[in-house]
């Protein structure tokens, strides 16, 4: 077993006691009827988002994959969405708030960036190119440096195959 799943349970416990927490307090605000209604309005709205978006994510799987294009933009927004869409779906002002908010255009790119940068350090550098296409790197001009405390390896003058993406100036 994994070290970080030793605390999922405990981490759902919280999540519960916080959802608790949240509804209490808006149950007091706004009354009770009003939270509920709340609760009810957002997990319907969720149900509704989550069809939408696994169709968006579908087509938009099969559309890169039949132009030929690398799938992983389109799968990565896809799982953002659902992700979002299934937490609104999920019963509770906090969870449904989390989803509201990962359902946000700005929001939704950063949290892409970051679900396609946990892939990529997951999977060998091919599966992450057939993915995501080339990868950018940066470019330092200069002299290259060797990192510090690690001996310079001279491979004789052979190339090394590979692609190099600059990044766009602007």
């Amino acid at each position: 077993m994994r070290r970080g799943l030793r605390f999922v349970p405990l981490a759902l416990l919280l999540a519960v006691l916080a959802e608790l927490a949240v509804f209490v307090a808006v149950g007091r605000a706004v009354g009770f009827g009003a939270a509920v209604l709340a609760v009810f309005v957002a997990s319907l709205l969720g149900l509704v988002l989550l069809r939408r978006e696994g169709m968006r994510a579908w087509r938009g799987f099969r559309s890169a994959a039949q132009a030929g294009r690398p799938p992983g933009p389109q799968v990565t927004d896809g799982l953002v969405g659902l992700a979002g869409a299934l937490l609104l779906a999920t019963p509770g002002l906090l969870s449904g708030a989390l989803g509201l908010l990962l359902l946000v255009p700005p929001v939704r790119r950063l949290a892409r960036s970051g679900v396609q940068r946990a892939a990529e350090r997951r999977v060998s550098s091919m599966v992450a190119g057939d993915l995501f296409g080339p990868r950018r790197v940066r470019v330092h001009r200069g002299a290259p440096q060797p990192p510090p405390g690690e001996p310079t390896v001279v491979d004789g003058g052979r190339a090394i195959e590979g692609e190099i993406v600059e990044p766009r100036q602007g």
